[in-house]
């Protein structure tokens, strides 16, 4: 009777993860596996990792990370979590995909950990728990719960976020719909450049530069040689507005392509703004170097002090912040194509 008690716990617990909507499929498998014990959740797509949704201690965020091609090739920057030869190893605190800001009530959520420790003045965002998991054919997704607190532990804003993976042929889609609620006062995001929803990619998908580098080595040490030689890195950046390189940087766009070359496989990578959103459309905060961040709230420094942008969230209120990240393997997606997607986003969540 313990035997059969044991196993009919163990596949009940399975299913809770796995578990596949019903109806025709029409996309690719997606299952979830959660790991507790390594502060993890896996998503699997047709039975490759696309990525793991993790709460590491020594980041003070949850994120995405790390997140990858159907063709299992990682977009995402190894370090510091997982090092990789020839990456930089600037901005410890700009790791896989993750959404905070740089000022929130005085509090740098941004910046926490850019010196590999947690800063004085630091929020962190701290996960709570994992709800409502969602297999499926074509599209799964999770809820997790999230608190801001300040250095002294208080939360000062609690974080529902509603995570959907998609994925169809050679495309993976993450759409992330994170509703912010202020506690017991109101919440101020003063301007600044320093947010929001970041993305921190492999050093292939970095635009070329002139500047002189440390890398690092096969140990994952920064090497003595200083590289200027570019090797293999391809990407660029082109916005809705058909602007494109590093003069997208404080630009205004519905959404930003960054396309480039791993190896032997193309890729396109986008973020999508929502006509919902505070600040639409979004200004980017998109560097050469590997950052690719939309920031709704940065006016000021992105328009050389003519804007300004100070966002409220008032005491016991909410404010939502929905965002689509698109994963193309093999090809640059057209202009037609991802207005396509990002149509289909503003559609989807209201």
């Amino acid at each position: 009777m313990k035997v059969q008690l044991i196993f009919i716990v163990l596949i009940s617990t399975v299913l809770s993860v796995t578990c596949v909507n019903p109806g025709k499929e029409t996309g690719s498998s997606i299952v979830f596996r959660n790991n507790e014990a390594e502060k993890k959740l896996d998503v699997i797509m047709d039975g490759k990792l696309f990525t793991s949704f993790c709460w590491p201690d020594n980041v003070y965020k949850p994120i995405l990370y790390p997140v990858n091609t159907s063709a299992g090739t990682a977009i995402t920057r190894g370090f510091p979590l997982n090092p990789r030869e020839g990456e930089r190893n600037d901005h410890i605190h700009q790791v896989g995909i993750w959404l905070n800001y740089g000022n929130v009530n005085g509090l740098d959520f941004w910046g926490n950990g850019y010196r590999g420790v947690k800063e004085p003045d630091g929020g962190e965002i701290k996960h709570q728990r994992i709800e409502k998991i969602v297999g499926g054919p074509g599209d799964g997704s999770f809820i997790s719960i999230e608190s801001w607190l300040d250095a002294n532990g208080k939360e000062i804003l609690s974080e529902e976020t509603a995570y959907h993976f998609i994925g169809k042929g050679s495309v993976r889609i993450i759409d992330r719909i994170s509703t912010l609620t202020a506690q017991d006062s109101d919440v101020l995001f003063k301007d600044t450049k320093e947010g929001m929803f970041g993305i921190r990619v492999a050093r292939q998908l970095e635009l070329p530069s002139t500047e002189r580098l440390t890398l690092l080595d096969a140990q994952g040490n920064p090497s003595i040689e200083k590289d200027t030689a570019n090797k293999g890195v391809t990407g660029n950046y082109r916005s809705s507005e058909g602007i494109t390189g590093e003069a997208v940087w404080g630009t205004r766009a519905k959404w930003m392509d960054l396309h480039g070359v791993i190896g032997d496989e193309k890729i396109s990578i986008v973020v999508c703004d929502h006509p919902k959103n505070p600040g639409y459309p979004t200004y980017w905060h998109a560097r050469g170097y590997g950052l690719f961040s939309a920031n709704p709230l940065g006016w000021n420094d992105f328009t050389k002090g003519s804007k300004v942008f100070n966002f409220i969230i008032p005491a016991e209120k909410s404010a939502t912040f929905r965002y689509r990240v698109i994963i193309n393997s093999g090809a640059d997606l057209t202009d037609e194509e991802i207005s396509a997607y990002a149509e289909e986003f503003s559609k989807k969540y209201k």
